[in-house]
């Protein structure tokens, strides 16, 4: 039997199930429309990001710290006890604290809000801890963790000696156009009272004074 014949044996024995595999076979073909319109990154997440890059591929000076800058890298909220003895290893790997791969000398977090740091820019002069520079100092005492490199040099095996301090804060300040204000530009030193200063008990915390 030819195919032809064959084919119209088909259609007369069984015509409704052919037709309906022709009508899918003859349908146009429909293209699933791809979205294009790619979200960008929250203005935080994409200064972070260049941040980033500008540290590991730039071979120029860094650009000067911002608001948003100092908030992630220095500020910090009520959380984890600040004579914790890992408290610097946690907080500097979490806040992503180093410069083109490598750890930093030191480091200093505070526990207070930027608009009272900012304030500091706007207090007298004194020297700051290398003697050579100016810097803003706190009118108040202000609590902290200061964190002094001891192991290695290049992240991520960075390791840190945490220690408390309840002090008077040393900072520098830039001028930022954009704003027209003096905003924080380092923290110089975290100057504790001689009844103030805390120490480091014999089952290795610090132990903070009242």
């Amino acid at each position: 039997m030819s195919a032809g014949k064959m084919m119209r044996t088909l259609i007369t024995i069984h015509p409704l199930p052919l037709l309906l595999l022709l009508q899918q076979l003859l349908q146009p073909v429909q293209f699933q429309e791809v979205d294009t319109d790619f979200d960008f990154p929250e203005e935080d997440k994409k200064e972070e990001f260049e941040e980033y890059s500008e540290q590991f591929f730039s071979i120029g000076p860094t650009r000067p710290p911002t608001k948003e800058k100092v908030k992630r890298r220095v500020l910090i909220e009520p959380g984890m006890p600040l004579n914790h003895i890992e408290y610097c290893n946690h907080e500097i790997m979490g806040k992503n604290v180093y410069y083109k791969h490598r750890c930093v000398a030191e480091h200093y977090f505070l526990l207070m809000q930027y608009d009272e740091l900012q304030k500091i820019c706007y207090n007298r002069f004194v020297p700051c801890k290398n003697g050579i520079r100016k810097c803003n100092r706190s009118k108040g005492l202000v609590e902290g963790v200061y964190c002094n490199l001891t192991e290695a040099f290049e992240i991520p095996a960075c390791k840190y000696e945490s220690l408390y301090r309840k002090g008077y804060v040393l900072i520098t300040c830039s001028w930022q156009n954009e704003m027209q204000k003096l905003i924080p530009h380092t923290i110089n030193d975290l100057v504790e009272p001689p009844e103030h200063r805390s120490f480091l008990s014999e089952d290795g915390v610090f132990v903070i004074p009242p």
